[in-house]
């Protein structure tokens, strides 16, 4: 249950629209639903601001899809990461037709989405760079998670450190986006340059693409958190999602509080 959702319930009580009984129907999900095999998180939107995401690596197709209807049926938006193909094609398969039309599922990124994107407000625009080709999945994972969010998103793919003069020519667009997400492997450099270039928020992604003194994608990682540039904020490896949900709170634009003021 997202926010506006629980004011519209209470403001339908207050007015007689709604009985007290049709709402305590309506709030019998909170603070979770236990599907034996899950216990699902639909309070966690009016907690955090952001919904309960499916992580799918671990659950058997079946799990994910009992997990997808869950949220469907709530009216809620389902996001599932790290799903591969085969799982995705069988969720897909098993889900009723009613939610197959509103899902969809993309295997360069491994999500599978079932609703609408979120309604969100928004600072402006988030930036996801990417250093190299190699690095688009996990660049694919947090811009579709940002747009799942509501939040708009650019894409700048290929600008890595081997051709600085690659990134040099959108330096302006990058600092007209209010945060900026950097996936970068190998040694991980990119997150550095762009931060001594902009004055927005820069999230670094390192990613486990590289040669053997890569480790996995662990050069990158320690590169990063041993950046000389103040400012850079890192994540863990190949973490796109991660990257997006921080991104995605930083540029959320808050509601006044009642009486005046920001909302804390």
């Amino acid at each position: 249950m997202k926010p506006e959702d629980l004011k519209a319930l209470l403001e339908r009580v207050q007015q007689g629209a709604t009985t007290v009984a049709d709402a305590q129907r309506a709030l019998a999900g909170l603070p979770f639903e236990d599907l034996g095999y899950a216990r699902i998180d639909h309070h966690r939107h009016l907690r955090t601001g952001l919904p309960e995401v499916v992580y799918g690596p671990g659950k058997t197709a079946a799990e994910v899809t009992g997990i997808v209807r869950s949220f469907r049926e709530q009216g809620q938006t389902a996001l599932v990461t790290r799903i591969e193909p085969e799982k995705a094609a069988g969720v897909m398969e098993a889900l009723p037709s009613d939610i197959v039309q509103v899902a969809s599922y993309d295997p360069r990124s491994r999500l599978l989405v079932a609703g609408p994107p979120l309604e969100a407000r928004c600072r402006g625009e988030i930036a996801v760079v990417s250093a190299g080709t190699a690095d688009t999945p996990v660049a694919e994972e947090a811009a579709r998670t940002i747009e799942v969010f509501g939040h708009p998103v650019r894409r700048i793919n290929d600008v890595g450190v081997a051709g600085l003069h690659r990134i040099l020519s959108v330096r302006e667009t990058l600092e007209g986006a209010e945060v900026v997400i950097v996936v970068a492997g190998m040694e991980g450099a990119l997150p550095s340059v762009v931060k001594g270039l902009v004055t927005r928020p820069v999230i670094g992604v390192p990613t486990s693409v590289g040669f053997g003194a890569n480790f996995g994608g662990f050069s990158a990682l320690t590169g990063m958190l041993a950046s000389c540039t103040p400012g850079l904020t890192v994540v863990n490896i190949d973490n796109g999602f991660g990257a997006a949900y921080a991104a995605v709170l930083m540029n959320a634009e808050r509601a006044a509080a009642p009486g005046g003021g920001r909302e804390r």
